[in-house]
Formats: structure tokens, C-alpha cells, sequence
């Protein structure tokens, strides 16, 4: 025990009115206490007990200082009693070099142990760290320590910024390649021309136009255009074989790939109204099939001359009303269809003949996406007059696939939009549809249809009786029987040709 003139316990210090044992001496106290037992076991007396400092030294030289964390006979190990650390204190580990002359004097395993590790925890004290406190730790601590010094150091982790080039790579945007074959090229230019061409021909006259040498050819054609009754009259003598056989128009079908199939022949002594089903966006199905030879109408059907009808207003339109009367084609009004049905043929009276009506209509163009088919059919009923009138049998038309070449965007999610092409189509007799496909040069963004395969399929014709003035009872008979036959072309042919469809064929309205 340590011989202090002060008392040690709290409570006698308080008696006498003296002040706390502060944290330093009461560690000197203790470091003195251990001092003298060592000093008992090692030399077999008992050591002065005089009054020690705070550097493990007594006044009186009595007991030696710590050198290097170890001692030489009659000297102490400097290994303090710290029970309770002040948290306060940041503590750290080193370790001391035992000198020679010590591990010589060591006579004993334990102090051999302890002054090989040499291992003491030091604890500061005071505002700048001038009072030091030495606690021997344990020996599970020296070597849980060596572990941690022998371990090899983990080398850090790499850490790399994002890969150049990645975002060509995730693109959403598909890019044609350069290597594309001459042939895929000229049928892609082939679709581009037919469906700019209503813009380029009338771009092209107004180019003429502005130059003032071509004045006076431009105004008589202008004047014939207003006053030219031949889109009309069903004469077809505009008409040429020659253009509608050119193998252009195989290019341009073979671009989807295009296929008309007939259910059954056709007799070349009755005339035909042909209903084409869906409009699509652009009925491209219609145009390779009904306007051109690239698909042998007059190989599966011979003897029938048939005229595909288009708007009024598209013969209004320079230079392009003359390549579309050179075609064929002809202005879907009552007057040009029932001429065409009446006039010609080997009798005079229309015998032969026949007309393709896209019965839909620009309305139906609304109903245009991919996967699905939605027919405005139901409240439609004029073709089933104008055939009764003339006598003409109907035959549905139904291509699949003619849904599947453009997107649109969704009516149900942008109801004002559609709102917006139901005026269009009420006042200007067009509609406007908000479309895209492919283009040019890239698979995803563009004008351009796609690459999918149209499969026009005739159905078997509905005959009907002659009347002028048809009855209502048998307008509707022979609608719904319109109705069950292009229903039954969709159930014989839905898994042939429509394999990725959503939905099932709709009629409506």
C-alpha cells in the first residue's frame, strides 16, 4: 500500500473537508502500490514506500525508473492499475525495445512474456497530453494485435467511370446497316416514291409554276383540271396496262411482302363491288393489289377489269390526278361508280367490270394499330344500295396484316387529339392521323412502313338482285350476309395470317 498523508477513501477526504482525488493521482497511487509489490516479489524486501510522481520514479531512488518498458533487478515494471479509463483520453498501443541487460536479469516466464511483447496502452491526460497513465494490457490483446499487424493489407477495390460508347450501344434507335442488298434498297425507294407522291407531283407543278416560261402550258392545264369531268365518267379511257404492269410494282409489293389469295373464281359475265377491309393508314394492301398487276389480279380473276376508287378531291390535286387516272384509279362518288358498273364490258353495260371501295373510310383510319381489328361496318349501308342498283355482286376483301404497317398513338389515352381528327374528317372529308414506323435508314423512328407481310385474301361473292329502288328489309338481309362472309374469311384465316394479334375481329359502329 502506498503511504499517503491523505486519505484515500472519498468519504474520509470528505469528513475532512478536502478536495476529490483527481484521476492522475489516484493512478500514481495505484502505479505506486504495484511498484512495491513487484519490488517485494523480486528481491524478497520490502521497498521504501515514499512518495512517487507521476513518471513511475520515488523521491528517495529507492525504486528505479521504467526504461524501454522493461527492468534490471530492483527496479519495477511500470505497469499501472487502470480500471476505468477516462473515455475522454484517446489511447493508443506501441511497442517499447526491450535493452539487453533487462531480458538477461528476467528470471521468470511471465516477465520473459511480458517484456518480449512489450506492449502498453498509454493514456493522455491535461489540455496538451503532458500527463501520461502506462496500462499492461492482457495477453489476448498482444496477440490478437500481432494477428492484426501480420495480415496482409487487402488491396483496395478499383473503381471505374462508365464505358465510352456505351449509350450507341442502348440506343433505342436501330440503324440499317450499310451492306443492305440492291434489291431491299430499290423496294424501299419504290414505297417511299408511291407514298410521297401525292406531295411531289403537286410540289413539282408549283415549281413549274414559278417560272414564268412555262405560263403558257400551266394555265390552259390548270383549266382542264377545274372543267375535266374523265375521274368521273367511267370511260377508263385514261387507263394504261402498260404502267400497271411495269416491274416497278413488283418492287414495291415485294417490299412487305404483299400476297392476294382468292377463296373462289369468278365468272367474267357479272360485274363486282369489291369491299376492302381495313383502311389501314395508307391501304397499301389495296393499292398493290387492285391498282397495279404486281400481285396477278388478272391472272386469278381474267376477264374482270377492276378500278380502285379514291377521293374526289385527290383529282383535284396537278400532275397527280394524271399518274392516278393512268393507273386506273378513279373518284369514289356515286356518279363515277354506278358509270363504271353501268358502261363497257362486251355488252355496253358494265359486264366485267368491277370497282374496289375501302369501305372504312378515313374513319377507319382512326381504328388503325397493330395487333388488332376494329371495322366501322355496322351503320354502313351505301355500298349495299349502289350494288343493289347496278346489279353487282359483293365480294369482302380482307387483308391481313394492313393494321400492322404503322403505329398510332392511342385515342383513349389522348381523347382531345381524337376529338381534334373527328372535326378534321367532318369538315375536310380527311383525317389526320398522328403515325409512325420506320425510316429510311433506321428501323424505328419515321414515315415508313414496316416491313410485314400483307396477305389479301377475296372471299366469296354475295349475289344480288337488281333494283333501282332497293328495299330496306333487303339492304339489310344482304349486309348482314356481307357481315357473315368477311366473319368467316377472319375465323378460316386469322391463324394463318394474323398470328400475333391481341384482340379478335370487331364491328362497330
Amino acid at each position: 500500500m502506498a503511504l499517503n498523508a491523505e486519505p484515500s477513501k472519498p468519504e474520509e477526504r470528505e469528513s475532512r473537508h478536502l478536495a476529490p482525488k483527481s484521476y492522475v493521482n489516484a493512478a500514481e497511487e495505484a502505479l505506486e502500490d504495484g511498484v512495491q509489490e513487484k519490488a517485494k516479489q523480486l528481491n524478497g524486501k520490502q521497498p521504501e514506500t515514499k512518495k512517487s510522481t507521476g513518471n513511475g520514479q520515488q523521491k528517495n531512488g529507492a525504486v528505479q525508473p521504467v526504461r524501454n518498458g522493461v527492468t534490471t533487478p530492483g527496479e519495477y515494471t511500470g505497469s499501472g492499475i487502470l480500471d476505468q479509463p477516462s473515455s475522454r483520453s484517446p489511447v493508443r498501443a506501441h511497442r517499447r525495445k526491450a535493452s539487453k541487460n533487462s531480458l538477461k536479469s528476467a528470471d521468470s516466464k511471465e516477465e520473459l512474456k511480458a517484456e518480449k511483447n512489450g506492449l502498453v496502452l498509454e493514456e493522455f491526460h491535461g489540455a496538451r497530453g503532458d500527463r501520461l497513465t502506462s496500462v499492461k494490457p492482457s495477453d489476448d490483446y498482444a496477440s490478437s494485435r500481432q494477428d492484426t499487424l501480420d495480415k496482409p493489407k487487402r488491396r483496395s477495390e478499383l473503381v471505374s467511370g462508365r464505358k465510352a460508347g456505351l449509350g450507341w450501344d442502348t440506343s433505342g434507335i436501330r440503324w440499317a446497316p450499310l451492306n443492305v442488298p440492291l434489291k431491299r434498297r430499290l423496294q424501299m425507294l419504290m414505297v417511299l416514291l408511291h407514298s410521297l407522291s401525292i406531295t411531289l407531283f403537286p410540289a413539282a407543278f408549283f415549281f413549274l409554276l414559278a417560272i414564268p416560261l412555262f405560263w403558257p402550258l400551266l394555265v390552259p392545264y390548270l383549266l382542264y383540271i377545274i372543267f375535266s369531268t374523265a375521274p368521273f365518267s367511267g370511260t377508263l379511257s385514261y387507263r394504261s396496262e402498260t404502267l400497271r404492269r411495269l416491274p416497278i410494282w413488283s418492287l414495291f409489293a415485294s417490299y412487305f411482302p404483299a400476297r392476294l389469295h382468292r377463296s373462289c373464281e369468278l365468272p367474267p359475265t357479272r360485274k363486282y363491288l369489291f369491299g376492302y377491309h381495313p383502311h389501314g393508314i395508307i391501304s397499301h394492301g389495296a393499292f398493290s393489289a387492285f391498282a397495279t398487276e404486281a400481285l396477278g389480279f388478272g391472272q386469278l380473276f381474267p376477264g374482270i377489269t377492276n378500278t380502285l376508287l379514291t377521293l374526289d378531291n385527290n383529282f383535284r390535286l396537278p400532275l397527280y390526278r394524271d399518274y392516278a387516272l393512268r393507273l386506273g384509279l378513279a373518284a369514289v362518288s356515286k356518279e363515277s361508280c354506278e358509270n363504271i358498273l353501268s358502261k363497257g364490258g362486251p355488252n355496253g353495260e358494265g359486264m366485267g367490270r368491277g370497282i374496289t371501295i375501302v369501305v372504312g373510310g378515313a374513319r377507319e383510319a382512326l381504328e388503325a394499330k397493330p395487333g388488332s381489328v376494329r371495322l366501322i361496318l355496322k351503320r354502313r349501308k351505301g355500298f349495299v344500295k349502289l350494288a343493289i342498283r347496278t346489279g353487282a355482286d359483293l365480294v369482302p376483301v380482307f387483308a391481313f396484316g394492313e393494321n400492322d404497317l404503322y403505329d398510332q398513338i392511342d385515342s383513349t389515352e389522348h381523347p382531345w387529339i381524337h376529338k381534334g381528327q373527328l372535326l378534321v374528317k367532318k369538315f375536310a372529308g380527311f383525317t389526320v392521323p398522328l403515325f409512325h414506323a420506320r425510316g429510311v435508314f433506321n428501323y424505328d423512328v419515321g414515315l415508313m412502313p414496316y416491313r410485314r407481310s400483307l396477305d389479301i385474301v377475296v372471299g366469296k361473292p354475295i349475289m344480288v338482285k337488281q333494283d333501282k329502288n332497293p328495299n330496306p328489309e333487303y339492304v339489310d338481309e344482304i349486309h348482314a350476309k356481307y357481315m357473315q362472309e368477311l366473319l368467316n374469311i377472319w375465323e378460316a384465316h386469322k391463324d394463318a395470317f394474323a398470328k400475333d394479334r391481341t384482340t379478335e375481329l370487331e364491328i362497330v359502329e
